[in-house]
């Protein structure tokens, strides 16, 4: 497993953004793993997320200014790390964005903590493991 789980940034326009990075990543072998329509995100927007072996690891979002949504997830083996990074991020000053906890909207075992870094970039540290 490596220390990055996802990325995920604005666009303007998803399609548009979708259609580019299909044929932009393809000689990476990065393919379209999946759209997740407006009713089932955060900000309302479309979301598509690209990635090797089926699983989305590059997701790019719209209705949010490009440049705010910046977010960043780490991964962790168990979920004491995901609380720990918790305490850790608001102690270092970090922004409450999302106390750990299992987000079924994902699927049943996705456990993530969210915080603002001190410019606003979403910071998540998620185990996708079974408690």
């Amino acid at each position: 497993m490596t220390i990055l789980d996802h990325i995920e940034f604005a666009v303007r326009d998803a399609e548009a953004s979708r259609r580019f990075y299909e044929r932009a990543l393809a000689p990476l072998d990065i393919a379209w793993v999946i759209a997740v329509g407006p009713e089932h995100t955060r900000m309302g927007g479309t979301r598509h997320g690209f990635g090797k072996d089926g699983y989305p690891c590059l997701w790019i979002h719209d209705n949010e200014s490009p440049g705010t949504g910046t977010h960043i997830a780490f991964s962790a083996e168990d979920r004491s790390i995901v609380d720990a990074f918790y305490r850790a991020a608001l102690n270092a000053g970090g922004t409450d964005n999302g106390p750990p906890g299992v987000r079924t909207r994902y699927h049943a075992h996705y456990y993530a903590a969210y915080v603002l870094d001190p410019d606003g970039v979403n910071v998540e540290v998620v185990c996708q493991r079974p408690s």
